[in-house]
């Protein structure tokens, strides 16, 4: 039986109304995952999942290496296993297959052993060989890791996806037996203010930020519910319908990653970027990072070479809001406070 007919409906990415802000996240972050991810905090049933996966169903097909557990990339020996490399290096053949951009779902119960890989030490006492079992970080090398309710996960696991992603490889250690294997993944988290927020030192660790807001409007609210009574009618016929804006998105997307590397941002841009941050006391200097490159993948985006002043007003909230430290006086928004630090030191109406 066809394997198409069998896979569920996805609602089409271009048919979602509103919630610009976690899009704009999303794209910016298959764009460039050096951004280091997103994180979505929302109320329930904002569709923060519904938007996650229509994402997925917009990205291109990779190539891999066939049978790979580790989807590994036929072409670049970073994103390769050593496997892949060794048959390499002795002149082995490898095939090569082509699968969809993997999404891997974090169930919220998974242990270290389900989400790290295990190793097998019987087998590699007994046969001497390396036994590893891989698990989803394997799965999702070079796709995209979403985890629901990341702020009910336990935070020494969130500890070990935060780092896979920052470094792109996961290592297994037991028994003085060392696994490691490629493990480039955009992480998208997702979470419920009211179900508390996640500690200071992880959340600076996502790339981004998104707030997802009930939609208040009573005709959007309409629209959306009329988009997907629809979809659910009639899935087919739906996609069909914004089948060609999908396509352009898809190829926007793909243009940019190729032109991500052209881009430029003069350095007196960087340099107000850093005043800011270090105006709003942000630690570290990953705001900064993350902020010059979230406005070079918009530009790429947008089919243009240079970094605007009203590109980084477009990005730096997403990127700077979670960094901020907590003032329980504060009466203003951590959003609402770096635009207004922002328009301060560029000199922006």
């Amino acid at each position: 039986m066809n394997n198409k007919t069998n896979e569920r409906p996805v609602f089409p990415f271009t048919s979602i109304v509103g919630q610009e802000e976690m899009k704009l996240s999303l794209i910016l972050n298959v764009i460039d995952p050096k951004i280091g991810g997103v994180m979505i905090m929302g109320d329930r049933g904002t569709g923060k999942s519904t938007i996650v996966r229509a994402l997925v169903d917009l990205l291109p097909p990779i190539d891999i290496v066939k049978n790979d557990p580790y989807n590994s990339d036929p072409y670049d020996p970073e994103l390769m296993s050593d496997d892949v490399l060794e048959k390499l290096k002795n002149n082995k053949e490898i095939l090569i297959t082509q699968i969809k951009t993997p999404m891997i779902d974090l169930p919220l119960g998974a242990t270290e052993d389900r989400v790290c890989g295990t190793i097998d030490i019987e087998k590699a006492i007994s046969e001497g060989k390396k036994a590893f079992e891989p698990g989803l970080l394997a799965q999702a090398n070079r796709g995209i890791l979403y985890v629901d309710e990341v702020n009910l996960l336990d935070d020494h696991l969130v500890d070990v996806l935060l780092d896979s992603a920052a470094s792109g490889w996961n290592t297994v250690e037991r028994e003085g037996i060392s696994i490691c294997h490629p493990a480039r993944f955009i992480l998208i988290g997702s979470g419920n203010p009211e179900e508390g927020e996640l500690r200071p030192q992880l959340l600076d660790r996502f790339g981004m930020h998104a707030q997802i807001k009930t939609v208040k409007e009573p005709n959007l609210r309409v629209k959306i519910v009329q988009q997907r009574e629809l979809f659910e009618r009639n899935p087919k016929e739906f996609k069909e319908k914004y089948q060609e804006e999908q396509d352009k998105l898809m190829e926007k997307i793909i243009n940019a990653r190729k032109n991500l590397k052209s881009i430029t941002i003069k350095y007196d841009l960087l340099e107000k970027i850093s005043q800011i941050c270090s105006e709003l006391n942000v630690d570290g200097l990953r705001g900064d990072m993350v902020t010059s490159r979230a406005a070079k993948a918009l530009v790429a985006f947008e089919y243009r070479n240079e970094v605007t002043a009203k590109d980084i007003y477009t990005i730096i909230t997403l990127c700077l809001r979670h960094r901020l430290r907590k003032d329980p006086l504060q009466t203003i928004d951590s959003g609402d406070l770096v635009l207004q630090t922002f328009k301060k030191i560029f000199n922006y109406n």
